[in-house]
């Protein structure tokens, strides 16, 4: 069962500075004992002692490494975008991001670390706690939901994710329609929702390619200018979601170090 069905009224959930995980999770089960005819209150706590119990040489480690705020960046214009944010906010030192193949920076001034990685990693960065925040796109955050907090709209990289196919095309609920998607989640819960049955084809590249050549009746994917579905004599049938880039904190980080990542938040939304 889930926590959320295990556990009744008051939840604990507790953490340790440079754990990326929670080390304890609890908290009041009456329901449980109610349901075994026991006429009485329970609470409890789980501790995960592999996370609780580093060894002094890990601890002493994350402890070098937490003196600097991590911050997980999509490559590509969205970092520079962020960049720009936080050189305009004082945030960050000027030319932070030099202009080579280098995917890790440092700002020692300003004791901060940008890890470059590709957009759909950022989050995983984050939950598992090797960066503290990061940007990614919300059309990220809906399909993979992840286990980190949202703190902030960032206002750009705006997108919707919408389903797409030719002008004439005629949906049939008499029959599963082929879907051509990267969001696989998103578009099952989506179809879902009205009923239709659907056969999802995974694809990751030039998903515009597939219903001109008859792999899929329709497509579900990003869609920021239309120019591309254009070009191929496709158009936007319906939009599903709406997206932008969000800043996003690992849990247990953005509990010991809340003041930093307030502080960057209010500079960063003032930019906005």
């Amino acid at each position: 069962a889930s926590l959320e069905t295990y556990y009744s009224g008051l939840m604990f959930t507790g953490y340790l500075k440079d754990v990326a995980k929670p080390v304890l999770l609890g908290g009041r089960y009456d329901q449980l004992l109610k349901s075994q005819d026991m006429n009485q209150s329970g609470m409890g706590f789980a501790i995960y002692l592999d996370e609780a119990f580093l060894s002094e040489r890990q601890t002493a480690s994350l402890a070098i490494e937490n003196e600097y705020l991590k911050i997980a960046l999509p490559k590509g214009r969205m970092a520079q975008k962020v960049i720009e944010i936080f050189e305009k906010s004082d945030l960050c030192a000027k030319d932070t991001l030099k202009d080579n193949r280098q995917l890790i920076f440092t700002d020692e001034e300003h004791k901060l670390q940008f890890y470059l990685v590709k957009p759909s990693d950022v989050a995983i960065y984050v939950e598992h706690g090797v960066a503290d925040i990061g940007v990614v796109g919300k059309d990220v955050l809906m399909e993979s939901q992840p286990d980190v907090l949202e703190l902030l709209d960032l206002n750009f990289g705006k997108c919707v994710l919408a389903i797409a196919g030719f002008k004439d095309f005629k949906q049939d609920f008499n029959r599963p329609l082929k879907v051509a998607t990267k969001y696989a989640n998103q578009t099952r819960d989506y179809f879902a929702s009205i009923g239709q049955a659907v056969e999802l084809i995974a694809l990751h590249g030039s998903i515009e390619v597939a219903p001109l050549l008859g792999l899929s009746d329709v497509i579900v994917d990003i869609v920021e200018t239309g120019r591309t579905l254009k070009e191929n004599h496709l158009e936007v049938l319906k939009v599903i979601a709406h997206s932008s880039a969000r800043l996003v904190a690992n849990q247990a980080a953005y509990r010991f170090k809340q003041v930093q990542m307030n502080e960057v938040i209010k500079k960063v939304a003032q930019q906005l």
